[in-house]
């Protein structure tokens, strides 16, 4: 059995996994994601004429978010969620009354699970389009969706959902089976994609700050308290809430990983006292960390990768992340993690460096008149946001070498794993702004935005115009979602690497670089030097 996968910035060769995924995805699953994708788009053609079904819209949010780089890679479960697919197609065909003909909107899967991975294997990347620039295009916008659900299912699961961008992702699901449509038709859907991910950044941004108070300053330790402890890895602060309570008066300690990072800079999350630092750095180290942390893990987004046997028991699942044979906790009770945890031996008393995480849009607009002051100064010069995906792939050291060579009179804005790289480096301060400013999660590109907008009102100047560079690292799809919302506001000039997508072809490049200046990162020293001058 043979596959294609080129959706993240591991593709083997540059151009794409097809004997087995770099992130651990075999041929049956990778076969069963696409068999997926190409049921919701069946689901589309007629979600679409039916306008907004609660059931449909959290099924589709759920079902993009499982296909997503490093998240279900458990063939059992996706095969459950294409028949749910198809289920849910023939109730919006009857509901809506849509007569509508051809081979996506008559789609029907297998019942048993062999069958279902042999029809997958007749809807893969390179049966979208024979156009390759419309493929190429029509895969930005699906990866984009992809990135956009993970998004809107945080958003959701706080209780928040958009009408708007429900029906736009019905539309542009649609709209991906219609032969009719160009390449600009393809590219229109791709800046609105971008522009529906603002919204949902908007939404997830209120819902935590709403929930959990604006982020604030707040210096986390990297070293361990003695006594039992629970590792939380992933991306959503509502299950680490209640997993905090749930262990309250247990003894046993809270551990962030990876993204979790900024959790501990909302006060509605910090005011829990065992929850007490975070372990290991970005989600590539995992097989290399988790052997070092004796007790519970828990992984509640994508991220995760092939477990070692030495923490596979001690491993859990919970949200759309699932793995075969480690356990998966559905719903909201933790006991299960809460008591391997009591069984597991404790950690010792180490305590580590801190760092400091918490500069949301609120924390940096506070302190806006004294940034702006500074830069009028001349005190700051320039200001770089550095940050994204991290990941194993070789070319990463030049993020680290960018930020220890930035002049001492530049500020750095960074958010996602990409920060791992050099947030444990000593930057100093400018006049009492730190030069290191963690702005949160890789949805907090929110945060970066509506600081650059601020900062752009308060000098009277585009944001183009800001001495504002952006140096991006990607690795998968959410970080594709936050490039188009970047391109949809008009943002010219980014640097992006290690390298460029394997899914973009020379003449969407061409494009790229004609309308929005986009260029691969060269070296720290060429790309500092072009920049400042």
């Amino acid at each position: 059995m043979s596959m294609f996968c080129n959706q993240c910035e591991q593709a083997a060769n540059g151009t794409g996994c097809n004997i087995s995924g770099v992130c651990g995805k075999k041929p049956d699953v990778a076969a069963l994601q696409d068999h997926l994708l190409y049921g919701l788009k069946s689901l589309a053609l007629y979600a679409d004429k039916l306008g907004r079904d609660a059931e449909i819209d959290r099924f589709t949010i759920e079902a993009l978010f499982s296909t997503v780089t490093n998240v279900d890679f458990d063939p059992e479960d996706i095969a459950k969620l294409i028949q749910k697919c198809y289920q849910l197609k023939e109730k919006a065909k009857a509901a809506s009354g849509a007569a509508i003909s051809g081979p996506v909107a008559d789609w029907k899967p297998a019942a048993d699970l062999a069958t279902m991975v042999a029809q997958g294997e007749q809807h893969g990347i390179n049966t979208q389009h024979v156009n390759e620039d419309i493929r190429s295009t029509i895969e930005i916008l699906m990866y984009g969706l992809k990135g956009m659900s993970a998004y809107m299912d945080h958003a959701m699961i706080l209780g928040r959902s958009n009408d708007e961008v429900m029906a736009f992702f019905q539309k542009a699901l649609a709209a991906t089976t219609d032969a009719n449509l160009g390449l600009m038709d393809f590219v229109g859907l791709c800046m609105e994609c971008g522009k529906q991910n603002l919204t949902v950044m908007g939404l997830l941004d209120t819902a935590h700050n709403e929930t959990y108070g604006a982020p604030v300053p707040t210096p986390v330790n990297l070293g361990t308290k003695a006594g039992k402890g629970i590792l939380v890895t992933g991306h959503d602060l509502k299950m680490l809430e209640e997993l905090l309570k749930q262990t309250e008066g247990k003894g046993i300690n809270i551990y962030t990983h990876g993204e979790m990072l900024p959790a501990h800079g909302y006060p509605g999350l910090k005011k829990y006292p065992h929850l007490v630092g975070n372990f290991g750095g970005a989600w590539q180290d995992q097989a290399r960390e988790f052997p070092n942390f004796p007790g519970a893990i828990i992984f509640n987004t994508n991220c995760i990768q092939r477990p070692a046997d030495s923490y596979k028991d001690r491993l859990y699942t919970w949200g759309l992340v699932q793995w075969p044979g480690v356990t998966h906790i559905n719903g909201w009770d933790f006991s299960e993690v809460i008591n391997k945890a009591l069984e597991c031996p404790s950690l010792p008393e180490n305590p580590g460096q801190e760092i400091l995480t918490g500069f949301g849009h609120n924390a940096v607009l506070g302190v806006a008149d004294k940034v702006i002051a500074a830069v009028k100064a001349g005190q700051i010069k320039h200001f770089f946001l550095v940050g994204g995906c991290d990941g194993a792939k070789s070319g990463r050291n030049y993020y680290t070498e960018f930020a220890e060579k930035a002049p001492q009179d530049t500020v750095i804005l960074t958010l996602a794993c990409g920060k791992y790289r050099f947030n444990k480096l000593e930057f100093g301060d400018i006049g009492g702004i730190p030069r290191l400013l963690d702005i949160g999660q890789c949805n907090d590109a929110y945060s970066a935005i509506q600081i650059a907008v601020a900062l752009a009102g308060a000098f009277e100047c585009g944001v183009n115009d800001l001495p504002l560079s952006m140096i991006l690292s990607w690795y998968e799809q959410k970080a594709v979602v936050i490039l188009l919302t970047l391109l949809s506001l008009g943002i010219k000039n980014i640097r992006l690497g290690p390298s460029l997508p394997a899914f973009i072809t020379p003449n969407v490049l061409a494009f790229l670089v004609e309308n929005f200046n986009i260029m691969p990162i060269t070296t720290a020293e060429e790309d500092l030097k072009a920049i400042l001058g």
